[in-house]
């Protein structure tokens, strides 16, 4: 299980699907993901058990639970993505809106950074960003990753953001 100082990470469970589904139903915490369109619980609970299963699989995006109260808060992880025709892994974050500002975004986006670099191996990480979602252009800044490049994802226009490392491990070969 991975943790930071505040934050514990754990797969998703059955028990998470209204969690999930508060998280896709408000405009805020959707407005840069994907479309930007809100889904309702009908369209979680059809995509949910994919969901599950991958963030079983240890990679995936993780539920983020604070220590303290053991509320999730949002999740974070390492997510296998295809960006102009090269497999990447990104680490994905968000949060409920009323986590935001506090520096949950950097600690989760941090862990799973470390945890990339130094369990993993993982020589190369990419943050995904749509340009006008400053705050995680932030987030992505004070973890150490720089822009690389605009492209389109998933007919979005985003940023890529990157970060390398001397890591001699494949990204390759990794799930």
């Amino acid at each position: 299980m991975i943790e930071t100082k505040r934050l514990q990470f754990r797969p998703y469970q059955w028990t998470d699907l209204d969690f999930l589904a508060s998280l896709w139903a408000n405009p805020d915490v959707v407005r840069y993901i994907g479309n930007g369109k809100t889904k309702n619980i009908e369209e979680i609970r059809a995509l949910f058990p994919a969901w599950v299963k991958r963030s079983q699989s240890g990679f995936g995006l993780q539920v983020a639970v604070l220590k303290e109260s053991g509320e999730p808060i949002g999740h974070a992880g390492l997510i296998r993505q295809e960006v102009d025709g090269k497999h990447e892994w990104e680490i994905g974050y968000w949060l409920a809106k009323k986590y935001w500002g506090q520096g949950f975004a950097t600690e989760a986006a941090l862990g799973f950074r470390d945890h990339a670099v130094q369990q993993l191996g993982i020589s190369r990480v990419i943050s995904i960003i749509q340009p006008a979602n400053h705050a995680s252009i932030h987030v992505a800044q004070k973890i150490g990753m720089v822009k690389e490049k605009e492209t389109i994802f998933r007919s979005v226009p985003v940023l890529i953001y990157s970060l390398e490392t001397s890591s001699k491990t494949s990204t390759q070969s990794r799930p």
